[in-house]
């Protein structure tokens, strides 16, 4: 067995198109025309929701180059411009510059793939092109209290068929407490610029997990900031302070499926709301994002979220939030040259709106948001070496994957 080559070079090869150019509905007006399911809920602040779409549309063109794969969860671009995937029962391959999958990469270690649980997010250690190391999140059985969240180190190391293996595979970071559910695990890995890793996670789902997103001795609904060996970092706001998990970065979050890191190096993340209330924050230290107490939308069943507000004393208020909820998964900060006038944005997918969602940042606050229509569910989003944008396709409750490219027509 070989590793990777270490070269900078490749672009995935196009198979077959599957739509004609992708236009903004009507520049100036918001995308979203729907009714918001919490009518009475107004923003903080003007531009806080629905902004207007950019003065002129972008053509995008879109192709699907890689198809017939497993149900995915993620993808990260290696080197050589083949891309590592992970697929939520279990599995990684690497899908060729040509669109096949290799098979399946040996010694992944076993997932709690049932409900929202599986195979996760996938990232590439800053070093990899000499350390081969990768970083992954997934759904964990526990022996004593249930499952959740867990992050894995590993190296990969390639062989001649288009697979490989993992060497040396260590779980250095467990979610706590476990709980016998099977929803909102999260997650998102995302590496800062100093090489610090950030964990997304969720907060379990039900009424008594939930409000452990609001309790620094749980690890339900937080962002951890953490080494690539699995230990709190120096500067974490809660380290010394009793009883407080010291991995903690900021709490209060709902379900954390989109996160990554802007041109200045900070984290960004999308997180799920309820029935409305998908959320766009620039986590800082220490911060509380204030769910389940306060949140813009209501409960699945049309009832109050708690008691119904949305601001609170002590608790940080999203940049941007939407409802109806686009059910964000997978996020990407763009800083190619391919699809010029997205410089400088960030790109969102889609669950429930089933595209790529664009959002124009000025002075960190949204300015335009946009939308590429896939007329599929989206669950991942990244950014090419060729700087087009890549974009995972889902099937809800299981089914084939596509892999489509996004570039300007």
């Amino acid at each position: 067995m070989k590793r990777l080559p270490h070269i900078l070079a490749g672009t995935m090869l196009s198979v077959s198109l599957v739509s004609a150019p992708a236009l903004a509905q009507q520049a100036g007006t918001p995308v979203e025309t729907q009714a918001p399911n919490a009518p009475d809920q107004q923003p903080a602040f003007s531009g806080q929701t629905r902004a207007p779409q950019p003065p002129e549309a972008v053509s995008i063109q879109t192709e699907v180059v890689a198809e017939g794969l497993p149900h995915l969860w993620a993808m990260e671009f290696l080197p050589d411009g083949r891309m590592l995937v992970t697929a939520k029962q279990g599995a990684m391959h690497i899908i060729g510059t040509d669109g096949t999958a290799g098979p399946e990469i040996a010694n992944v270690p076993e997932v709690l793939a049932d409900g929202q649980g599986g195979l996760l997010d996938v990232a590439l250690a800053p070093d990899f092109e000499s350390s081969g190391m990768i970083f992954f999140s997934f759904a964990e059985l526990r022996d004593d209290d249930g499952n959740g969240t867990s992050v894995a180190s590993a190296r990969l190391v390639a062989d001649d068929q288009g697979g490989g293996a993992l060497e040396d595979v260590n779980v250095i970071f467990r979610q706590t407490p476990g709980y016998d559910g099977n929803k909102h695990f999260g997650s998102r890995l995302a590496f800062g610029p100093e090489g610090e890793l950030y964990v997304t996670v969720g907060e379990r789902s039900d009424a008594e997990p939930r409000v452990q997103a609001q309790d620094l001795q749980s690890g339900l609904g937080k962002i951890f900031r953490i080494s690539q060996t699995g230990e709190a970092l120096e500067g974490n706001p809660f380290i010394g302070q009793d009883g407080a998990q010291p991995e903690i970065w900021s709490l209060g979050h709902r379900n954390l499926q989109s996160a990554t890191i802007d041109g200045q190096g900070r984290l960004w993340t999308v997180e799920h709301g309820p029935k409305g209330g998908d959320e766009l924050n620039l986590p800082e230290a220490g911060k509380n994002y204030g769910w389940p107490e306060v949140t813009y939308g209501v409960e699945y069943s049309g009832g109050e979220v708690g008691d119904g507000i949305t601001q609170m004393a002590d608790t940080e208020q999203p940049v941007y939030y939407w409802d109806p909820v686009i059910a964000p998964s997978g996020m990407a900060y763009y800083d190619a040259d391919a699809i010029p006038e997205w410089k400088g944005a960030f790109l969102v997918g889609g669950l429930v709106s089933q595209g790529v969602v664009i959002l124009h940042m000025e002075n960190d606050r949204v300015k335009h948001e946009e939308r590429v229509d896939l007329g599929a569910r989206i669950r991942d989003v990244r950014v090419g070496p060729d700087g087009a944008v890549y974009a995972v396709t889902e099937q809800r409750g299981g089914g084939n994957s596509t892999i489509v490219k996004l570039t300007k027509g």
